[in-house]
């Protein structure tokens, strides 16, 4: 990364001339921006409609509506969670594909919900008015805590919506999201796995790239499926060469307005523990899916996962050791703070740096401890996370509303019912598997001989252990669970399942890391909120914050780019795809599935297939459509290249490109390949034709 967006401070969000940088909040648009620039100026009218029309999976990533009969697109891998819980060893649809047919034929998700944004409101004057003066740290995150949680409440009582509050700017404002939910959503389409991930690791975050990653859901109402109002027109040609294009959709994080203090400890403790933890998984799952087919569908999606973490992460290291990304941050930060000296209105402004770095200093000190025990990462298995929220349930539940940890608030209520009364399979092998590597893991970092660890593994080793444990609980059953859900602490307790046992162990650990965690958190949040203040007296309010996993706005140009000193076009082809297996002599991950093989000569082989552009995403836009200005769909993001990697820290367009599927090719392919007519007809016509 040569070429870096510069800002008086690293918080500042100030565009150079020609970068297409931005997250841009939907009641925050950047209109004069686009206005200037591309002569395009977006309507309420075109922004409210596509953000209804777009739509947030519970399970991470983005989608969008494309007909008025409630179906619904998003990638394969997005899907891909859906999948994996339906299949089984006879039916596997993670790795076959499905096609419903009919809406007879859809299958219902196990715990799949989506949400959709109705309305943003601004409440960070009452969340602010409602935190003391001159507080320590915990006694103000309790107070925020609450405000939160009461204001969440009265919204969800009063529209029926779930409502959340979002912290932006790290503290700077606090607005609340009201969503639409559904959560009868039913598998309508999906490809084979093999060409929605054409290429595999080796070309994952590459381009060229030739992906289907797509899948197709249906939202229903009722036993019916959804009527929907804002639903986008589906393109049948796409975009060309130079077109802007928006991209809505819901990116999960990103770490631009830190400060350096919090991207050195980034860098030198969180990033390379996490590293460690992904690598080691990765391996464990690869080895063990080797072993037989079977192992290998248990465990796809969890490896999936992984490979595709720890590949991310490592691009994102990258970006951090990287002095040109590193030093103009750096520069920018002290040029700012040169700024505030002397002037006492931003005083509070110059000491937050302080505050900040001493925070950081000591989040970083706990972060192992916290991510193994409270993280949950030295318990990795669904039956441990189970038998945590039954624990912390019959604790947290009885408590007031804004007196509870925040997962069990009554606004976070149906989602948490959804997520731990989900039928999804659990596999006993699988979970013995993860849990006797993790609890080695533990081991390993505390010392053999630390109290926790001999307390957690019982004088046994950890892969008896973990054969005791996972045998011996029952919070697998989801009736078990239902019981001592509605039940109370007592009946937890009563239960003496050696799963919640282990949990009520670490948690007395696991829960004052937390709370350090977050009196830290309060601290920064008010420092970064004293700087915001500054930024904007000073800079000026214009700009965006950082993602939080909320919907948002992103514009660019359909554009390649030049790399080694060879220009990479915007656009493959299917016919690309065809010379990419030939070139690799068709051997996995480049082999082609059957049917793609039979119906080569039904295709358009000129059919542009996969593209690039400079809209600025981050890991959670996956599934986000691409649409004109016309609001119409012409793609979906499914990736980004090697070279965007590092956006979560500083965006830069000179080689950094989102990638994503084609309009053209998805019809195309619905059409001639799968024969699946009636869904090209759908999505062209806008509704479904029986």
């Amino acid at each position: 990364m040569k070429r870096l967006l510069l800002a008086l401070l690293s918080l500042a969000l100030v565009f150079a001339a020609n970068a297409d940088e931005g997250m841009w909040l939907f009641n925050q648009p950047p209109r004069e921006i686009l206005q200037s620039r591309f002569q395009f100026a977006p309507s309420d009218a075109w922004l409210e409609h596509l953000q209804k029309s777009s739509v947030r999976f519970n399970s991470g990533g983005s989608g969008s509506f494309v007909s008025a009969d409630g179906l619904l697109i998003s990638n394969h891998h997005v899907g891909a969670d859906a999948l994996q819980k339906l299949s089984t060893q006879e039916k596997n649809f993670l790795r076959d594909g499905f096609h419903a047919q009919s809406f007879a034929e859809e299958i219902k998700c196990l715990d799949l919900e989506l949400n959709v944004l109705d309305s943003i409101e601004d409440v960070t004057s009452r969340v602010n008015a409602a935190i003391p003066k001159a507080v320590d740290a915990s006694t103000a995150f309790l107070a925020r805590r609450k405000i939160i949680a009461e204001i969440e409440k009265e919204s969800q009582d009063k529209t029926s919506m779930r409502s959340d509050v979002v912290t932006l700017w790290q503290g700077g404002a606090y607005h609340l999201y009201r969503y639409k939910r559904f959560t009868d959503v039913r598998l309508v389409f999906a490809p084979e796995q093999q060409i929605a991930f054409y290429g595999g690791d080796p070309d994952n975050f590459e381009f060229p790239r030739y992906d289907l990653d797509i899948c197709l859901f249906r939202a229903y109402e009722n036993g019916k499926p959804a009527t929907v109002t804002n639903f986008l027109r589906f393109s049948a040609s796409g975009p060309k060469d130079g077109d802007l294009v928006f991209v809505s959709g819901h990116p999960g994080h990103t770490s631009r307005l830190l400060t350096m203090s919090e991207l050195e400890g980034l860098r030198d403790e969180t990033m390379p523990f996490n590293l460690s933890t992904l690598k080691r998984l990765e391996v464990l799952l690869g080895n063990w899916s080797a072993r037989n087919d079977e192992n290998a569908r248990r465990a796809r999606k969890l490896l999936f996962s992984a490979q595709n973490a720890r590949k991310a992460n490592d691009g994102r290291l990258a970006g951090l050791l990287d002095p040109d990304l590193m030093n103009p941050k750096s520069k920018a930060e002290s040029d700012f703070k040169t700024k505030l000296v002397g002037q006492s209105q931003y005083a509070d402004a110059l000491a937050a740096y302080d505050k900040i770095t001493e925070a950081t200093k000591i989040l970083m000190a706990q972060s192992r401890r916290h991510a193994l025990l409270e993280g949950g990462q030295a318990f990795n298995c669904d039956s441990f996370r189970i038998a945590r929220t039954l624990l912390r349930a019959g604790e947290e539940r009885p408590k007031p509303n804004g007196e509870r940890l925040r997962e069990f608030s009554e606004s976070g209520k149906t989602s948490l019912e959804i997520a731990l009364f989900s039928e999804k399979p659990i596999y006993t092998d699988l979970e013995i598997l993860t849990l006797s590597d993790s609890l080695t893991f533990l081991a390993t970092q505390f010392g053999a001989n630390d109290p926790l660890v001999k307390k957690v593994l019982a004088g046994k080793s950890p892969r008896d252990r973990a054969v005791e444990l996972i045998t011996g609980t029952k919070v697998r059953d989801v009736a078990f669970r239902k019981h001592l859900y509605e039940g109370s602490a007592a009946a937890v307790t009563a239960a003496h399942d050696p799963m919640i046992e282990l949990a009520r162990l670490v948690d007395p650990d696991a829960r004052a890391l937390r709370k350090v965690a977050e009196e830290q958190d309060e601290i920064k949040q008010q420092a970064h909120a004293a700087i915001s203040r500054a930024r904007n007296a000073l800079l000026g309010t214009s700009g965006y914050p950082d993602a939080t996993f909320t919907l948002r706005l992103s514009f660019g140009t359909v554009k390649g780019y030049e790399e080694d000193k060879k220009t990479v076009l915007p656009f493959t082809t299917l016919g690309g795809l065809y010379a990419r297996a030939k070139e690799m002599k068709n051997r996995p991950p480049f082999d082609l599935p059957i049917l793609w093989e039979k119906r080569k000569s039904h295709l358009n082989l000129k059919t542009p297939f996969n593209f690039v552009s400079t809209c600025d995403i981050i890991g959670g836009n996956s599934g986000s459509p691409v649409v004109n200005r016309a609001g119409e769909f012409i793609g979906i993001i499914f990736d980004g290249n090697l070279q965007s990697l590092p956006w979560d820290y500083a965006y830069n367009d000179k080689q950094g490109r989102a990638v994503s599927v084609d309009s053209a090719a998805i019809l195309e392919a619905l059409n001639n390949v799968y024969g699946a007519r009636e869904l090209a007809g759908e999505l062209l016509k806008g509704r479904r034709i029986q």
